[in-house]
C-alpha cells in the first residue's frame, strides 16, 4: 500500500497529538510532511523533531525566530503567520490536510487546500459552520473529498455506508449533556470556568470543552451535519446520551436504527478518517458490551441550553448568520475563560452580536471575512455593555 502524507494544521492540540499518535504507531502508511500550530513553539518544536516534516509553521509570528534556531539546523523548514499556512496548503508532497485547529482559523486553509485538490480529513467544524455553502460548492467541482473526524460525524458518515441516500429518514446526534446537564437554571447563574471545564467523559480544549457545556458545540455539529450530509435541519437533531458510548445513529424510512459505538476516544475516528473509511487495527482499550449494561437517552433542555437553537436558526436563515454566531461565540468564551463574563453570558452575547450584524443572504468568501471581523467587534461591544 502507497504511504500517504499528511499536513496537520492544529499539531499541538487535543485532535493533533492523537493524529501524530497514528502516524507513530503507523509509520509504514502515514507521513507529516506539514505541521502547523498556533503558539506552542516548544510542542511543535519536539512534535518535528519526531516526524521531520519538510515544514513547520507556527501561526505566532513572534515565536518564528525560536522554532527557526531549533529545527533549522536539523533540515527542516519553518515559516509563521496565517499566509504562510494558507500557501502551504498548495505543496505537492502530501495528498491530505488533518484540519486540527479549532475557530475561524480553519476556513482559509480548508479552501486553499480544496482548491489544491488535497483531501480533507476535517475536524474543525468551524469551517462548514461558517462557511458550508461555500465549502460545498467549491468540492461539486473539485477532486478533493471530505472526511468527518468529528466522532459524532464520523459516526453517521460509517452508518451510512453501504446505505442508499433516499432511505434516511433522520440524523440523530448524541450529546454527552456536558458538566451541567443536570444543574437547574438557578445554579447554571454562578458556575466558574473550572466547573465549565470539568466534562464528564471526553479530554479537549479549553474553547470546545466551553461549548459542550453550553451546548453550542452540539449547534454546530448540527449546522456540520446538514452540510456534510445532505440533510435539512428539521431532519436532524440531537440527544442527550450521558454515556458518551453511542457517538451518533442514522434512522432509515422503515423504522430502522444504525448506531455506532465506542470508548470516548477519537483515535478511531481519526483512523477512519485517515484509512479512507477503511478500518486499520488499533491498539487502545476496545468497547466492552458488558461494561455498558445501561444506555440512557434523553431530549435536551433548550430551555436551559438555549445556545442549541442556534443551529436551526443559522440554518432557516442561511447566509452569514451562522458565521457571526462563530464569531461572536469565539469572543464570548475567550472572555468567559478570562474571568470577564458569566458562563449565561455567552448566549446573550451572541443574541446581542446578532442583532447588530449585518446579515448576507449569498455571501462570497470576502463577505465572510467581513462578517466575521464586524461580528467579532460587536460581540466586544456587548460585552463591555454587560459589565
Amino acid at each position: 500500500m502507497q504511504k500517504k502524507h499528511i499536513a496537520v494544521i492544529g499539531s499541538t492540540g487535543s485532535i493533533g497529538t492523537q493524529t501524530l499518535d497514528i502516524v507513530a504507531q503507523r509509520p509504514d502508511r502515514f507521513g507529516v510532511s506539514v505541521l502547523a500550530a498556533g503558539s506552542n513553539v516548544s510542542k511543535l518544536t519536539e512534535q518535528a523533531l519526531a516526524h521531520r516534516p519538510e515544514l513547520a509553521i507556527i501561526a505566532d509570528e513572534s515565536k518564528l525566530p525560536a522554532l527557526k534556531e531549533a529545527l533549522e539546523p536539523h533540515g527542516i523548514a519553518t515559516a509563521a503567520g496565517s499566509k504562510a499556512l494558507a500557501d502551504a496548503m498548495e505543496l505537492d508532497s502530501f495528498s491530505t490536510v488533518v484540519t486540527a485547529t479549532v475557530g475561524y482559523s480553519g476556513l482559509e486553509p480548508t479552501i486553499r487546500a480544496i482548491r489544491a485538490g488535497k483531501d480533507i480529513a476535517l475536524a474543525n467544524k468551524e469551517t462548514l459552520v461558517v462557511a458550508g455553502e461555500l465549502i460545498t460548492r467549491m468540492l461539486s467541482t473539485s477532486t478533493s473529498s471530505i472526511l468527518p473526524v468529528d466522532s459524532e460525524h464520523s459516526a453517521i458518515y460509517q452508518c451510512l455506508v453501504g446505505e442508499i441516500p433516499e432511505t434516511v429518514d433522520r440524523l440523530i446526534i448524541t450529546a454527552s449533556g456536558g458538566p451541567f446537564r443536570t444543574r437547574s437554571p438557578k445554579e447554571l447563574q454562578n458556575v466558574t470556568v473550572a466547573d465549565a471545564l470539568n466534562h464528564p467523559n471526553w479530554n479537549m480544549g479549553n474553547k470546545i470543552t466551553i461549548d459542550s457545556a453550553t451546548m453550542l458545540n452540539k449547534a454546530f455539529e448540527i449546522i456540520e451535519a446538514r452540510w456534510l450530509f445532505g440533510i435539512p435541519a428539521e431532519r436532524i437533531e440531537a440527544v442527550v446520551h450521558p454515556q458518551s458510548i453511542v457517538h451518533s445513529m442514522v434512522q432509515f424510512r422503515d423504522g430502522a436504527v444504525k448506531a455506532q459505538l465506542g470508548i470516548p476516544d477519537m483515535h478511531l475516528p481519526i483512523r477512519y478518517a485517515l484509512g479512507d473509511a477503511t478500518r486499520i487495527d488499533a491498539p487502545e482499550r476496545r468497547l466492552g458490551i458488558a461494561d455498558y449494561a445501561t444506555l440512557t437517552f434523553e431530549r435536551p433542555d433548550t430551555e436551559r441550553f438555549p445556545c442549541l437553537n442556534l443551529a436551526y436558526r443559522a440554518l432557516a436563515e442561511g447566509g452569514t448568520i451562522a458565521c457571526a454566531v462563530n464569531a461572536a461565540n469565539e469572543v464570548a468564551v475567550a472572555s468567559f475563560l478570562a474571568g470577564e463574563i458569566r458562563f449565561l453570558d455567552i448566549y446573550r452575547v451572541i443574541e446581542k452580536t446578532l442583532d447588530t450584524t449585518s446579515f448576507i443572504a449569498t455571501p462570497t468568501y470576502d463577505d465572510y471575512v467581513a462578517i466575521n471581523a464586524e461580528a467579532r467587534a460587536k460581540a466586544a461591544e456587548a460585552i463591555k455593555t454587560l459589565n
